[in-house]
């Protein structure tokens, strides 16, 4: 199985999830605006297991963990801007909102960079 860095979206799409579920888990449980629910703890438990049994599975290609973290800090800026504009009385979403854009701009060309930098090794 070769390690192909555009083929380890899956890692950074899981990683997106287990961000966004521990803030929906942490905002469920302790948040009184915010209705209790289950789900966000199933989906963290199942993201954060698929991620473990993904890295004991494979390596991950050099740059990609510095992607993970990104890919999980953005699900949870993502929530909570999200919570924030649903729920105007917790506060307001501008800095969650402006700091998942800057990351999802800088995810985008780190995967370029990366992407650019497999092509180079092929040739």
């Amino acid at each position: 199985m070769t390690n192909k860095p555009l083929g380890e979206k899956g890692t950074l799409i899981l990683a997106l999830i287990a961000g966004l579920s521990l803030n929906g888990s942490f905002m469920a449980m302790f948040s009184s605006v915010v209705p209790f629910s289950l789900f966000p703890l199933i989906s963290l438990v199942l993201a954060v297991y698929s991620l473990h049994y993904h890295y004991h599975d494979s390596a991950m290609p050099q740059g990609f963990p510095s992607l993970a973290a990104a890919s999980f800090l953005l699900g949870l800026l993502v929530y909570s801007a999200i919570i924030r504009a649903e729920y105007p009385a917790i506060g307001s979403n501008f800095i969650p909102a402006i700091l998942a854009v800057v990351l999802v701009f800088w995810i985008g060309r780190k995967l370029k960079v990366l992407k650019r930098d497999n092509q180079d090794g092929e040739i």
